[in-house]
């Protein structure tokens, strides 16, 4: 009898057309970790978050944005493994000191426990977490070429030319105008420069300079990301609102500046587009779209740009203060997600309205502003915040945040083609 009920069932229609869903069905957006250093020192910001090669792991960089001289600061370098049953939210399973405040944090693309960063002084410095004892594996160490400024984001760039080893270069971007390419990996123990580049006010449109700022003049870069089709292409931010396109292969050597470094400079930028009023806070390159980035800024507003045009096809102005961060999702090609200085995390769904965002939650400890966000590439449901007080929020998206419609990159590809009209 039951050999024949299963052959029966064998041939049954019943479920045609079903698609199994084989993970729990979630309709809301929550908050599954809320996560705080006890030995913390009081006054200090999460700078910068990273997840890594498995997504298993947060890396949390701590420091202050509101220095008026040389930073005298001790702060930390801190990870939780978010997959641990027994995660302990007020303490860290590993905080690596720091002599000065560490403004943002990169995991290495593919090696799990290596991680840069780049402090307020200038160094960039890398660490092996797999080793607790001694982490720290190297320093650039404050000299002619490394930066002179806080160094604004550290980021992990795939070479099409590098191998084995040396499959990835850092790049590191600074208040100082400069751009850095160092070859650095845990098995050689050391940090190498290679190339760089320095952006100046030149390269602003004439119209667009304010005052009497002299074309050899450096301009602080605040914000850097790689197209993902072309690793040679990336975008930058300016300190003074400029947006730019460049290229790792220019080859426009810069007149005798007063900067020393013992590779020449060069003028990265091949295009100006329609800058933002002040500080530009992050750029971010679409993974699913070749020509469009995303912006945000001091002036409230959360741009998307083509690489056709120098005007954004798209600007947003959610009325929520400051636009500390904007990230695309790695997963959904028409959602994006930004923070803010009133406390909120703000996701968008451009296949559902382009004005507004689809969900608002509160992701700031007593409102206070949050600066940094990050999706995870491994686990496309976790989502972490980092705000001013010290308190990182690891949220779990929704199913319609993280499952893609058919056919949904054609929301980006009518933005792209809206710049050509």
């Amino acid at each position: 009898m039951l050999h024949t009920q299963l052959e029966k069932n064998l041939h049954s229609h019943a479920f045609d057309g079903y698609d199994v869903n084989w993970h729990e069905e979630t309709k809301t957006v929550t908050c599954v970790h809320t996560l705080s250093h006890a030995d913390l020192e009081p006054g200090l910001n999460v700078t910068g978050l990273s997840w890594n090669s498995t997504g298993s792991t947060v890396a949390v960089s701590y420091g202050r944005f509101d220095h008026e001289d040389w930073c005298t600061h001790k702060s930390l370098l801190c990870t939780w493994n978010v997959d641990r049953k027994n995660i302990n939210p007020k303490k860290a399973d590993v905080a690596v000191d720091v002599s000065s405040c560490l403004m943002c944090v990169a995991f290495h693309p593919e090696i799990p426990a290596f991680i840069a960063g780049g402090t307020f002084n200038g160094e960039v410095q890398l660490w092996d977490l797999s080793q607790p004892d001694t982490p720290l594996l190297a320093s650039s160490g404050i000299e002619d070429d490394s930066h002179r400024d806080p160094v604004s984001r550290v980021i992990w760039v795939l070479d099409p030319e590098g191998k084995g080893k040396n499959k990835y270069k850092l790049v590191s971007i600074s208040g100082d105008g400069k751009i850095l390419v160092w070859q650095a990996s845990p098995q050689s123990k050391e940090i190498k420069l290679l190339d760089g580049f320095l952006l100046l006010a030149e390269s602003m449109p004439r119209s667009m300079r304010k005052g009497r700022l002299r074309p050899d003049a450096e301009m602080g870069v605040t914000a850097i990301s790689y197209t993902h089709e072309d690793k040679t292409l990336f975008v930058v931010g300016s300190e003074g609102g400029g947006v730019f396109k460049c290229s790792m292969n220019s080859s426009d050597r810069l007149a005798a500046t007063h900067i020393q470094s013992s590779v020449p400079l060069k003028n990265p930028v091949s295009f100006a587009f329609t800058p933002h009023v002040g500080p530009v806070y992050a750029v971010e390159c679409s993974p699913y779209h070749r020509n469009l980035f995303l912006t945000c800024g001091i002036d409230q507003t959360t741009r998307v740009y083509s690489m056709l045009q120098t005007k954004p096809v798209l600007e947003l102005e959610p009325a929520a203060g400051y636009i500390f961060s904007a990230r695309w999702s790695p997963v959904r090609p028409s959602v994006f997600a930004v923070v803010t200085g009133e406390g909120q995390l703000l996701i968008y769904d451009l296949a559902v309205h382009k004005v507004n965002p689809v969900c608002t939650l509160e992701a700031g400890s007593d409102k206070k502003p949050v600066y940094t966000l990050e999706f995870n590439l491994h686990n496309r449901q976790l989502l972490a915040t980092g705000d001013e007080l010290g308190d990182v929020r690891v949220w779990q998206l929704n199913d319609d945040l993280t499952l893609q419609d058919p056919g949904e990159q054609t929301v980006l590809v009518d933005l792209a083609d809206s710049a050509l009209e």
